[in-house]
């Protein structure tokens, strides 16, 4: 079934005018959607927290006004100019500027550039690939880098800073299916039972730690998956051993690093920065081929436990920027999706 450029469909919108920034829902057409060589049909979406602060104009997220919403979205082909994409085909987009430069995810069609779709991999739904969305693919990412780079379970323990979130939830579970002793870091007490579900063996109070003020303290760690950056992150490249990799994901504390060079030169730890977004497409394939096989999280349905209609998604923004979520938030942008 082809959608003709005339017919209207609903998309989530971020608009600016004078200096406000509001969302809403917008009747469309495909002639109102940015450019791209790819039209899919939008089955699915997800909530990052990138969403929430540009739906409430919280953070100056988008570069261009009006784009929908949505950083990810799953969905089939409509029509492709672009010949490695047939009608029908399963699909998948994350990051790659949606709802930044380009029309996202929050939208029942969007129109893509070919480079930046995703064939579905075998045995991921369009569901479940929105339960992983961007985060899965961050925490992915992250893993496939730092073990590029040496990182290995018999070298010791692993630690994720802002565990309970999506992409430190995804992160813990991903490395615990790989054989690694994963210890969270968190100040949700709540969340503990959480946690040890999806395989950590320690949990760390985020409000009880000592962070030091030497350039090295003693080692803790053969690794870091780090969330909050900050103060987390300079303590982080002081303890972590010798030829360690931190993996430096988010900045929910700060987008400060305040450290000397000692443990670089010093314990030979490495700093690995992890975007997601601009990642290039061959990295992008082999890492969705591994979190559809060794990288896959054996406890999905429990990160991602919410599933919303299109209608809810802005009654959930809130929780997000008051960090009352744990998991993931899948939308359902098509009724007809099953």
């Amino acid at each position: 079934m082809a959608v003709q450029a005339v017919t209207p469909f609903t998309a989530f919108r971020i608009h600016r005018a004078d200096g406000k920034i509001t969302a809403r829902f917008d009747q469309v057409t495909l002639d109102d959607l940015t450019t791209g060589d790819v039209v899919v049909r939008v089955s699915y979406s997800d909530i990052n927290y990138k969403d929430a602060l540009a739906a409430t104009g919280t953070a100056p997220i988008l570069r261009k006004y009006p784009l929908a919403g949505g950083i990810d979205l799953a969905g089939d082909v409509v029509s492709s100019a672009d010949p490695r994409f047939a009608p029908g085909q399963k699909v998948l987009v994350t990051g790659c500027g949606l709802s930044e430069t380009q029309d996202g995810g929050y939208s029942e069609y969007s129109r893509v550039q070919g480079d930046w779709v995703i064939p579905l991999p075998e045995g991921i739904s369009e569901q479940d690939a929105m339960r992983l969305g961007t985060a899965g693919f961050t925490a992915a990412l992250a893993i496939h880098r730092m073990e590029q780079n040496g990182q290995a379970p018999e070298k010791g323990p692993v630690v994720v800073t802002g565990a309970t979130g999506g992409v430190g939830s995804l992160a813990v579970n991903m490395l615990a299916g790989r054989g690694y002793d994963v210890v969270a870091v968190s100040g949700k007490t709540e969340a503990d039972d959480y946690l040890r579900e999806l395989g950590v063996t320690t949990i760390l109070r985020r409000q009880e730690l000592d962070f030091g003020s030497r350039p090295l303290e003693a080692v803790r760690w053969a690794g870091a998956v780090d969330n909050v950056g900050g103060d987390m992150l300079t303590w982080l490249t002081r303890t972590v051993d010798f030829w360690g990799n931190i993996a430096s994901i988010g900045l929910a504390g700060s987008p400060d690093l305040r450290t000397t060079v000692m443990p670089f030169i010093l314990r030979g730890v490495n700093l690995l920065g992890i975007n997601s977004s601009a990642t290039p497409r061959d990295v992008r394939l082999d890492v969705w081929n591994r979190i559809a096989t060794d990288l896959r999280p054996t406890k999905l349905h429990r990160i991602a436990d919410r599933l919303v209609s299109f209608d809810e998604l802005p009654l959930q923004f809130a929780d997000y920027m008051t960090g009352r979520v744990t998991g993931r938030t899948v939308v359902k942008i098509s009724k007809q999706a099953p």
